[in-house]
């Protein structure tokens, strides 16, 4: 009996140490994506039913984010080149939410168990943090440039026009919304 337990254990181990599931194939098509993860393409179409956020801004957003890495973290910060102090910032996950808004938005949706390396909630928390963006800064869900430049500044920042003088920013912002409009237009296309 002993011996079923430690094979048993040791299999549960295992399976436990797998990880969270690796991001869609290929990046570049929104139809694959959909095809080879239904489980985001079902959130995606909730958090666009809840918060109006389309979903292949969300796709977009999250691309640029995390490129679908359910634990992405910012890289560490150095000392001397060689001494690790820590990460350049809270961001985590699919959405790189900060802990502080990830808290607020916890708060204000209720969603005390939510977690920023579920894709359900990682879309959602988009979806709510784009519709403040909409009703703080007046930006439609549909225009991926500028919702993109307020979820990276902050709605303060954005308002402030504190993305003017990053060009570098600018020029991300620029390849968010292309890499919308390119999600959206295949989207057209196929059965997800």
């Amino acid at each position: 009996m002993s011996r079923k337990l430690l094979v048993l254990f040791g299999v549960l181990l295992l399976a436990s140490c797998g990880g969270g599931q690796r991001p869609p194939t290929n990046l570049d098509d929104a139809c694959a994506i959909a095809r080879e993860r239904p489980d985001m393409i079902k959130a995606f179409k909730s958090t666009e039913r809840k918060w109006g956020v389309p979903v292949h801004v969300q796709m977009a957003t999250i691309y640029q984010e995390s490129r679908y890495r359910h634990d992405a973290r910012t890289p560490h910060k150095y000392v001397l080149g060689v001494i690790p102090m820590g990460r350049q910032s809270s961001a985590y996950g699919y959405s790189q939410a900060l802990d502080g808004t990830w808290e607020q938005y916890q708060r204000e949706t209720g969603k005390r168990r939510a977690k920023r390396d579920r894709i359900r909630d990682a879309s959602d928390f988009v979806g709510w943090y784009m519709n403040k963006s909409r009703e703080r800064n007046g930006i439609s869900p549909a225009d991926a440039r500028n919702q993109y430049l307020a979820y990276h500044e902050g709605h303060t920042g954005y308002a402030r026009g504190s993305h003017y003088g990053k060009t570098w920013l600018l020029n991300v912002a620029n390849d968010v919304d292309a890499r919308a409009r390119m999600y959206q237009a295949q989207l057209s296309n196929c059965h997800y």
